[in-house]
């Protein structure tokens, strides 16, 4: 049986920096958009207090969720057990893309991990937390972290990052303001 929490307590909080892998989603508000959802690894989101959640988001194909929360803040993370006794957490709530040129982005990113390619901190007030049994999901061995972003990022120079944000980040599948689209 599902139940809802106050805050992120530290029991939530540690079994949510134990999960390898979480999804991140979030529609335009456009009936005839599309809905986003992408999964995360690496090790880039903490808890920075009870309602408020952050993560490092790297540079990559796409720029939905930026131009989502650009849009209309709307936000759910969903973290499963793919090992240990099941259970499903979603955090759903108002976010924000802080980018670099942000006077908040050094203080923020100062509680996050660093990797390379960093485009934005997604930093999410939370306003409703809830869990459910995860009785359907699979469980899975975690053997390692793809490297292959990551790599991507380190081989590339600040100018050549940037150029290709401009090329893919600046708007949303749906045409949609995200990385420096205004």
């Amino acid at each position: 049986m599902g139940k809802l929490y106050d805050s992120i307590d530290d029991d939530l909080a540690q079994w949510i920096s134990e999960q390898k892998l979480f999804f991140v989603a979030s529609a335009p508000l456009a009936a005839e958009g599309h809905v986003n959802c992408s999964p995360k690894g690496l090790d880039c989101l903490r808890v920075l207090g009870p309602r408020t959640v952050a993560y490092i988001d790297l540079t990559g194909s796409g720029a939905e969720t930026i131009a989502h929360l650009r849009e209309n803040g709307r936000v759910v993370f969903m973290f499963c057990a793919f090992d240990g006794p099941p259970k499903i957490v979603r955090l759903y709530g108002r976010g924000e893309a802080v980018t670099p040129d942000d006077p908040r982005w050094n203080t923020l990113a100062a509680q996050l991990p660093t990797l390379p390619g960093a485009r934005s901190i997604i930093r999410v007030e939370v306003d409703r937390i809830s869990d459910s049994c995860g009785y359907g999901v699979p469980k899975y061995t975690h053997t390692e972290d793809r490297r292959t972003l990551t790599n991507w990022a380190e081989k590339k120079d600040p100018a050549e990052i940037a150029e290709y944000q401009r090329e893919k980040n600046t708007t949303s599948i749906d045409g949609l303001p995200a990385l420096g689209g205004d």
